[in-house]
């Protein structure tokens, strides 16, 4: 593979438990292998549990605690899915605002499955095309976004770059737009597009 996201840094945010493990690993591996340095941020420090739908698999060490983050010390936010996950995310206040600084500052973020819930708190969903896991729908309608049933959306109308998918099996697609993003980050930074149909599959 190539160094094309060398020095790149990006944060993995993730409750302490009820991440999906395979959308915090596949991401993860997709950005090492272009020379990334992805960071497990989550709301304690310590280890946290992955799950494999309802079984526990994995423990991962958590790189950062939240609560003393800054969206400036990365290019990029992941928001992996996951039942638990997010939801435990979504009530806690310094995940939220943490969050929601990605946007303000204008920094890709990738998200996936049950991951928006975490947006919708954020209050970051209005005017934005997104997709997800199919029973966050009503969720992010009634927070004013536009939900589709597409493998793969980027939304460019916003403050910064949205990456959407809606479940495990768009992993590939999901992981080739995130890293496809972050490599034209610099320069698509200055003037935000509309969504962009050709983006889509």
């Amino acid at each position: 593979m190539s160094q094309l996201l060398a020095g790149k840094k990006v944060a993995f945010l993730v409750a302490t438990e009820g991440v999906e493990q395979v959308e915090l690993t596949d991401p993860w591996d997709a950005l090492v292998a272009e020379h990334a340095q992805p960071s497990i941020v989550s709301t304690e420090s310590g280890t946290i549990q992955a799950f494999n739908h309802l079984d526990k698999a994995d423990v991962f060490d958590v790189d950062a605690v939240v609560e003393s983050a800054e969206s400036s010390e990365y290019d990029a936010l992941v928001l992996p899915g996951g039942v638990a996950n997010p939801d435990f995310l979504r009530m806690n206040p310094e995940a939220v605002a943490f969050v929601r600084s990605f946007f303000d500052a204008g920094k890709p973020v990738a998200v996936i499955c049950h991951g928006p819930w975490t947006l919708v708190e954020a209050g970051v969903v209005a005017g934005r095309t997104l997709t997800s896991w199919p029973s966050l729908r009503t969720d992010i309608t009634n927070a004013g976004g536009t939900w589709v049933d597409e493998e793969v959306v980027v939304c460019t109308s916003g403050p910064n770059t949205l990456i959407s998918s809606r479940k495990p099996d768009d992993l590939p697609v999901f992981c080739a737009k995130l890293t496809d993003t972050l490599s034209q980050s610099e320069a698509s930074s200055t003037t935000p597009r509309e969504v962009d149909e050709a983006d889509r599959p």
